[in-house]
């Protein structure tokens, strides 16, 4: 009889810890979040370039079927890209003032618009209001030989900006 008792006092206890701790967590994100920083080493408090981004996949996909040519694209996934330089910079040679800006380009075939906005907390493109731009510049097409297949974001130790997917690359100069 109490082996009985205490066994059911352990299924009773065991469906109560279960539920209790049943939490429902979100399945991952089908475009994860990155970030992408210069100096790359996170700690370091010298930090000058930091980029949040999402990274959609092509999926077997065109580019440009994703980012259009002549449209205004968020450069990413979900959320508009958001770019914060700790410092005042030179984008692509032209003056940034310290602080958080949406990044957005424009893909054409040959060279892309990109675009920095003073608007934030914006979900992809489609509430950009042109005249929150602080700064556009033109940045050739680079052809790369290995597709990419989630869309990236990299900072070289020179400071450039790199953007990256399918067989393109596209960079900006950051002083």
């Amino acid at each position: 009889m109490k082996n009985l008792m205490l066994t059911f006092a352990l299924s009773i206890l065991t469906v109560f810890i279960t539920d209790a701790s049943a939490q429902k967590f979100p399945d991952m994100d089908k475009s994860p979040m990155d970030v992408a920083s210069y100096p790359s080493n996170f700690r370091r408090s010298d930090k000058v370039i930091r980029i949040t981004y999402s990274r959609p996949q092509l999926k077997g996909r065109e580019l440009y079927s994703l980012a259009r040519p002549g449209k205004k694209w968020r450069t990413g996934a979900n959320e508009a890209t958001e770019v914060t330089f700790y410092r005042d910079v030179t984008f692509g040679g032209k003056a940034v003032k310290a602080g958080t800006y949406t990044l957005y380009t424009i893909p054409n075939k040959d060279n892309w618009e990109i675009v920095l906005s003073s608007q934030l907390n914006v979900w992809g493109a489609y509430f950009h209001k042109d005249e929150n731009d602080v700064v556009k510049v033109k940045a050739p097409v680079k052809n790369n030989d290995k597709s990419i297949e989630a869309f990236a974001i990299a900072i070289d130790d020179n400071m450039t900006i790199h953007l990256g997917w399918g067989n393109v690359i596209v960079s900006v100069d950051v002083d």
